[in-house]
């Protein structure tokens, strides 16, 4: 049986990939829907601005086809909607990449991007995987967390008995201090 069929069905954890994906994508398809509303050029590189964004036909589409993928993934829930965060966030930071490439070349910016939409792509696809890796992704998660059970399991037992004796060089002598403790 796999983690993802062991997970419980109404968790807060899944409220939360769930509230994620869904503002994520009535966001999106608001602004596609603005940014078609201007009809604007399928790939013009000047245009409209929307929300501080500018946009063109090609964007808006793009963004209304990633909000709506992210609406069905709240609509799914479970552990898809977490995983659709993370990947649909993952990919909005290397859409802010591609937008730093083209930024000074009118002839390779399809996408009409300009550094409010660079900024846009890097804070919203981190916000985004955010949501996604909430509750899944840390050091400190609580021991009724399915996904601490998970990595506990698969951990390999420690050794118990009576303490031996061990040699162990030390090339720094004294009291050590993990971080965090």
């Amino acid at each position: 049986m796999k983690l993802h069929d062991e997970l419980p069905v109404d968790t807060r954890l899944v409220t939360v990939w769930r509230i994620g994906a869904g503002l994520g994508g009535i966001f999106l398809i608001v602004f596609g829907c603005l940014g078609l509303a201007g009809e604007p050029g399928f790939l013009a590189t000047h245009g409209d601005r929307i929300a501080g964004l500018s946009t063109n036909g090609a964007l808006s589409i793009l963004s209304i086809v990633a909000g709506a993928i992210l609406v069905a993934g709240s609509v799914i829930g479970g552990n898809f909607a977490s995983d659709l965060n993370m990947v649909v966030g993952l990919l909005f930071v290397l859409s802010g990449f591609y937008g730093l490439a083209v930024l000074g070349r009118p002839d390779a910016n399809i996408l009409n991007f300009r550094m409010s939409n660079v900024l846009f792509a890097f804070i919203f696809g981190v916000v985004l995987t955010t949501f996604g890796m909430y509750g899944r992704v840390s050091s400190h998660l609580p021991h009724d967390n399915p996904f601490w059970r998970e990595r506990t399991e698969r951990e390999t037992a420690r050794p118990s008995g009576p303490k031996t004796f061990v040699k162990v060089l030390n090339p720094n002598p004294g009291p050590t201090h993990p971080v965090g403790h």
